[in-house]
């Protein structure tokens, strides 16, 4: 019963920001999930970009996109956020939003993606 959408996505310049959001929607509170993003290039596995605790406190990142980018949260706007800074074309990919409900260790809702293109 929970919706994920993201937004944000398209081109951008090596070395360039790009700011990636999630907005959910369900009849439980945006609070009580987890939060994370990963993202798949054509080709590759799904790989896990970061993740945020349900209030936003505690943040983990894959060592990729450490000191990077980002994860943060607006619990009263219900949304997730991925800030991308120097970006490289190896980020590109499709990104997802995904969202665990309390302490499981299954990503239990994702969203549909967005395409988010790296130039040289």
């Amino acid at each position: 019963q929970v919706q994920l959408v993201e937004s944000g996505g398209g081109l951008a310049q090596a070395g360039g920001s790009r700011r990636l959001s999630c907005r959910f929607s369900g009849r439980t509170a945006f609070s009580v999930y987890r939060m994370a993003w990963f993202r798949q290039a054509p080709g590759k596995e799904r790989e896990f970009v970061g993740s945020v605790s349900r209030s936003g406190a505690s943040t983990s990142y894959a060592d990729s996109v450490k000191g990077r980018f980002t994860i943060s949260r607006e619990n009263d706007k219900s949304t997730v956020y991925l800030q991308m800074n120097r970006l490289k074309p190896d980020d590109t990919a499709v990104y997802y939003c995904a969202a665990a409900l309390f302490d499981s260790s299954d990503w239990n809702y994702w969203g549909r993606g967005t395409q988010v293109t790296v130039s040289s």
